[in-house]
């Protein structure tokens, strides 16, 4: 049906829709229409579209034609239904419901029973046989409609309601009858009305139309806000509003409300999975308040619902290929569909479940590989716990969210976040959580409660959060108020105390439990053949994953590695070269001092001697290096650091002349000492002389190290390898620099090669991490055969951070007050750093077309970076080698078109 005359359409009737309008319909919305159109039972109902919500946001108003549009649909909703809103015989009810087109659980608001006032109470109380039902669904409309609408603090309805049940002397809300909750309604009344100065609102039409700006504003509350920005959700996308005829689980024993997976998320396993609670409302189930039972309970209390239920969600999967989260309520007896989304899963659930349907038949590889992201598949190289210990096991709950989480025990997320900023480890423990527990759970190792189950709060966003979550360990009485925990037996556990908690297995200690390599690592490592019988099923999904994006992929991947350990490991977990082997790595410990007898001597004899030292050393490190990664690219950035990290503190030795001064006998060696290194002192040493200039003005330095790569290449050549060792020049911001030193290089090497009598192509190129080299590719390509862009130092120069410093100092404020999303160290600035490499890219290949292109700073092992990476040509990244198999698979999606939200 249309909606309206007027010229923009803001809502949709879900026969109107379907799953591929997310943007326009959110996410709740457009499933709720492709359900409708399947067939499936669905309240009747519309969607309030995402546009109208930018228009609220921007305007602080709804659109003129909102108004109409929303009265004309919710009219054939009433003629569907047979019912008017509030009608005082038999009334009409709906929700009205958030839904973005990304998932965002629990943080946007939800509002049941509109509809409701004082007359139609006692319709709905007629008209069900129930009046216990219509005044229990009355004091949750006023509950929810305060919180969420007016604004009142939560808590006061909670203290009213739990006050009623100790007078009644019972915990269990399902003990008050309908005269109690008659009294509640009340109590609930008059809290609005002392709250806010006013009565409850009794006009349903006013009802419906608050909460609806309800929502709209929910999108800008701080828990959303927060979500958005950890998830890297747009901050302009903004939320549908859904509003539904409501059907009710709370109408006695033969109704309910449940929530289903058709796998389970937390293993993958193809099963029957999810929670049901019998006389309740949906919210009673992801809050956690009361325990629900396991799904497959519902066979012997409802078979026919039941059996329709399996029925529905094997339709799901198999419409959707995926796995599928579902929110379901049994109205005597009759089931509805009040929800499905692609479901969130843990990490090991993601890549199982994708070879799964693969085996299936209802996706090929290419999708597979879409289907899971280099963040989960860094989750599942984190260690796991050790079985045994000195840890004492305190009880089991749920194992609602994978991972091994060890920290000091906290009951509020207050506590959790100013702990965690000092720098320690915690574990946030609640009775249940609920969404204004975010930040808690973020800052927290892991989440443990004591209620609630796969499907509660917790469970769910911790999940999406690849966060260790144990849920529903009952048998824990948490105290929030004196902040400690009892297990069972009388241990009590204090704010403070260390435990442990095991997501995979829903184990809580009380200790610290030792962790193990995970087995994805050690399948890496080599030390789990995917096709034995030792493979776990995990291990043979992430290599048929990998080794498909391997296949698929253009960009190379290569490694940061200084050590020959770490470049075999990098080796063995796929990395095809080095792309940044920092030799200033090679001049810490013993060697530090022949470093600075170079930078410090006087005279030429005594610079020469402090070479001669360091060549055999040098020669040494390329030779085991080129062996770990024989036939394979070796890029060696010549020296690098600022000249203070090689010489003594100025501070420290200053204070060291003074004392001997002082004492009367000074130390001529550290006056001269402390003399040269005033003379050298820099006050912005990474601005200061380093890289390719410290190379320039320190004559010898840079050739001694190139006569190292030249010497140790023709070893390894003479010795039966296949070294293949590139040159990288530092910190180079004009092409002049870079012709000195390619100069110097290029003589250095053929002199080489011909005392050894071997010919070796060795690549000269420089890193980009100048804004000037940028800038001025083309002319730089002209001398350079590669570039390398060293994306830290690029990033530091171009917002003029300096990472040591403001990372801690003020990157904090900046990403609560949303001016950053995500740190620009953490993943790469597009607008403005990638925007560099892009010009630089195109420049220098315009100047030399077969100009080598890679990427070295720690974006290389970013996946959101990978896929920028890949859209501008580079030809491969560097990271850390456990980074490594993270590039691979990204580079694998960014070649197959995929966006890391697809996961």
């Amino acid at each position: 049906m249309g909606s309206g005359t007027g010229t923009v359409t803001w809502v949709y009737d879900f026969s109107e829709g379907n799953k591929d309008q997310k943007d326009l319909l959110g996410g709740k919305g457009a499933n709720l229409a492709e359900m409708t159109n399947l067939g499936l039972p669905v309240p009747p109902g519309f969607t309030i579209t995402t546009d109208a919500c930018r228009f609220y946001l921007e305007h602080g108003s709804t659109p003129p034609e909102l108004a109409d549009q929303v009265t004309e649909h919710l009219t054939a909703l009433e003629k569907a239904m047979g019912k008017t809103l509030g009608d005082p015989s038999d009334p009409l009810l709906v929700s009205v419901r958030s839904g973005a087109a990304a998932s965002m659980p629990g943080m946007m608001e939800t509002v049941l029973n509109v509809g409701l006032n004082d007359e139609s109470v006692r319709g709905l109380a007629a008209q069900s046989g129930s009046e216990r039902f219509a005044w229990d669904s009355y004091r949750r409309l006023i509950q929810m409609f305060g919180k969420t609408v007016l604004g009142i603090d939560g808590e006061l309805f909670e203290h009213a309601l739990d006050e009623a049940k100790r007078e009644q002397g019972t915990e269990s809300d399902l003990d008050l009858d309908a005269e109690h909750l008659e009294d509640v309604v009340g109590r609930f009344k008059a809290i609005v009305r002392d709250q806010c100065g006013r009565d409850f609102p009794q006009d349903p039409r006013e009802q419906l139309d608050l909460a609806i700006n309800a929502v709209f504003d929910s999108w800008n509350a701080e828990r959303a806000v927060l979500y958005r920005r950890r998830e890297r959700i747009p901050s302009d996308a903004g939320t549908a509003v859904n509003v539904v005829a409501m059907v009710f689980g709370n109408l006695g024993m033969d109704s309910g409300t449940g929530v289903a997976f058709t796998r389970d998320p937390g293993s993958g396993e193809q099963g029957v999975y999810g929670d049901y609670l019998q006389n309740a409302q949906g919210e009673d189930v992801v809050a956690g308040i009361r325990n629900t039972v396991p799904l497959p309970e519902l066979e012997r209390i409802d078979e026919s619902a039941y059996r329709e239920l399996l029925s529905i969600m094997s339709t799901l999967e198999s419409h959707y290929r995926d796995l599928c989260d579902i929110e379901f309520t049994v109205e005597r007896n009759k089931l509805w569909m009040l929800q499905t989304r692609v479901g969130k899963r843990t990490a090991a659930a993601a890549f199982r479940i994708a070879t799964q349907l693969v085996d299936e038949g209802l996706i090929d590889m290419d999708e597979a590989v879409r289907r899971v992201t280099g963040d989960q598949l860094a989750q599942l190289m984190f260690p796991r716990f050790v079985s045994g210990g000195d840890a004492t096991q305190l009880t089991q709950g749920m194992n609602a969210s994978p991972g091994a989480a060890v920290g000091k025990a906290v009951f509020s997320s207050e506590t959790a976040v100013q702990w965690a900023d000092r720098g320690e480890k915690v574990v946030l423990v609640r009775r249940e959580t609920n969404p204004d527990d975010l930040s808690g759970m973020i800052a927290a190792e892991g989440v443990l409660t004591s209620r609630g189950g796969k499907t509660s709060h917790a469970a769910v966003v911790a999940r999406g959060m690849g966060k260790t979550c144990v849920c529903g360990a009952e048998e824990l009485q948490v105290d929030t108020k004196n902040r400690r925990f009892t297990a069972p037996g009388g241990v009590t556990v204090e704010e403070g105390d260390v435990i442990s908690i095991d997501g995979s297995t829903g184990r809580v200690w009380l200790g610290e439990v030792p962790v193990e390599p995970s087995s994805v690592v050690r399948y890496f490592e080599g030390g789990i053949d995917p096709d034995s019988d030792d493979a776990d099923d995990l291990v043979r999904s992430v290599h048929r994953i990998l080794t498909h994006a391997d296949e698929v992929r253009r960009l190379d991947v290569r490694t940061n590695a200084d050590t020959p350990e770490d470049s075999a490991r990098a080796r063995r977990f796929g990395a095809r070269g080095i792309g940044l082997c920092r030799t200033e790595h090679m001049f810490l410990g013993d060697r530090r001092q022949l470093v600075e007898k170079l930078i410090l001597a006087e005279d030429d004899e005594s610079k020469q001697a402090a070479l001669d030292a360091l060549a055999p050393l040098q020669k040494q490190d390329f030779l085991e290096i080129f062996e770990a990664m024989d036939g394979l690219p070796v890029t060696v950035r010549l020296l690098d650091p600022p000249l203070h990290e090689f010489l003594p503190d100025l501070t420290d030795l200053a204070v060291r002349v003074a004392v001997a001064e002082a004492e009367g006998h000074p130390d001529e060696a550290n006056l001269r000492l402390l003399a040269a290194v005033r003379r050298m002192h820099e006050e912005n040493p990474m601005l200061g002389l380093r890289g390719v200039r410290l190379g320039l003005v320190q004559p010898g330095l840079f050739a001694m190290q190139v006569r190292a790569i030249a010497e140790a290449a023709c070893e390894r050549k003479a010795a039966g390898g296949d070294p293949r060792p590139e040159i990288m020049i530092p910190l180079v911001g004009a092409v002049q620099e870079l012709e000195a030193i390619r100069d110097e290089a290029e003589k250095v090497l053929a002199a080489v090669f011909e005392e050894c009598g071997v010919e070796l192509d060795v690549l000269i190129g420089t890193m980009i991490e100048v804004p000037r080299a940028a800038l001025t590719a083309d002319e730089i390509a002209r001398s350079a055969e590669f570039f390398s862009f060293g994306t830290n130092d690029l990033t530091q120069m171009t917002w003029g951070f300096s990472r040591d410093d403001v990372e801690a100092a003020f990157f904090h404020a900046y990403l609560d007050k949303g001016i950053f999303g995500v740190s620009p160290f953490e993943s790469l600035d597009r607008p403005g750093v990638g925007r560099l490499v892009e010009v630089a890219a195109r420049e220098g290949r315009s100047a030399r077309p077969d100009l080598k292109l890679g990427v070295c700073g720690e974006h290389g092992g970013d996946p959101d970076s990978v896929h920028f990476f890949h859209e501008v040509g580079l030809d491969y990244v560097s990271c850390s080698p456990f980074r490594v198999p993270v590039a691979r698979l990204e580079a694998g999606r960014a070649a197959l078109g995929a966006d890391r939200a697809d996961a």
